[in-house]
C-alpha cells in the first residue's frame, strides 16, 4: 500500500511538473519542454540496433552477432538513445535527484522511438522492472513505473512482477556477478500470475547495461507463459 502511495504522489508531482513551462535542460532555451525539440532532434538521432539487445550494430543488420550465439529471453528490445550526453545527466536527475518531472519527456523520447508505438499497441500490459522495498522507500518511487504510466495509463502494471530482495548496485557490478546477483531476485505477484500466461509482454526499464536485470524479469515472465516479451528501455550502453 505504501508502495502505490509513494507512486501515486510521484506520478502526480510528475505530471504537474512537466505541465509547467522551463528551460531546455540542454540548451536553456525559454520557454521549452525538459528537452526542446532542436535539441531531441540533434541528440537522439535513430540509429541501426539489434533487435533482441538494443546494441548499435551496421546498417542491415538484424541481430548481433551475441544474440545470434546465445538468443536472450526476450523477443525483442527497443532503446531510444544510446546512454551519453544529455541522456546520462536526465536520467541521474530523474532517478538519484528525485526529480519525477522527468518521467513525461523521457516517455515521449521513447513513443517517438521507431517501433515503440507498435509494441505498446500489440502490448497486453507494460510491466514496469520492480525495486526493492528498501530502494523504493529511499528513492520514493520507482522510476520504471513512472515511465510505463507515462507510456500508457490504461497498460501500465507495478503489481505483477515484485523485487523479492535488496541486491547489490548492478552498476558496481561486472555481468558475470550481475547474473549471479539477480539470482531468485524476481517473483511474480501469486494472486495476479495467472494473468501473464498467453500475453503479450513489454517490460519497462530506464537503462540497459548488459541486460542482466531484463532478462532476469523477462525468465520470471516467460516460465509464467508470457507469449511474447518486449523491453522497452530509454537508454542503452553501447557495450556488453
Amino acid at each position: 500500500m505504501l508502495h502505490r502511495h509513494l507512486a501515486g504522489i510521484s506520478h502526480w508531482i510528475g505530471t504537474a511538473l512537466s505541465a509547467v513551462p522551463s528551460q531546455c535542460a540542454v540548451c536553456h532555451a525559454w520557454p521549452a519542454r525538459r528537452i526542446c525539440e532542436a535539441c531531441a532532434t540533434r541528440f537522439a538521432q535513430p540509429q541501426p540496433r539489434c533487435q533482441t539487445c538494443a546494441l548499435p550494430v551496421s546498417a542491415g543488420i538484424a541481430r548481433c552477432g551475441q544474440c545470434l550465439l546465445d538468443p536472450p529471453p526476450l523477443d525483442a528490445c527497443v532503446a531510444a538513445v544510446g546512454y551519453g550526453y544529455p541522456w546520462a545527466q536526465a536520467l541521474a536527475d530523474f532517478k538519484f535527484r528525485a526529480d519525477p518531472g522527468w518521467a513525461p519527456p523521457l516517455a515521449t523520447l521513447l513513443r517517438s522511438t521507431p517501433w515503440v508505438e507498435p509494441a505498446i499497441e500489440a502490448a497486453d500490459y507494460l510491466v514496469s522492472v520492480p525495486l526493492s522495498r528498501e530502494r523504493l522507500q529511499t528513492r520514493g518511487f520507482n522510476q520504471a513505473a513512472l515511465l510505463a504510466r507515462a507510456l500508457s495509463p490504461a497498460k501500465a502494471d507495478g503489481a505483477t512482477l515484485l523485487r523479492t530482495r535488496a541486491t547489490e548496485a548492478q552498476s558496481s557490478l561486472p555481468r558475470k556477478d550481475r547474473l549471479r546477483n539477480l539470482r531468485g531476485a524476481f517473483a511474480l505477484e501469486p494472486a495476479r500470475s495467472a494473468r501473464v500466461a498467453g500475453r503479450r509482454i513489454v517490460l519497462v526499464d530506464d537503462v540497459m547495461t548488459t541486460g542482466a536485470t531484463l532478462h532476469a524479469a523477462a525468465r520470471v515472465l516467460r516460465e509464467a507463459g508470457a507469449a511474447h516479451i518486449t523491453a522497452l528501455v530509454v537508454a542503452r550502453t553501447d557495450a556488453h
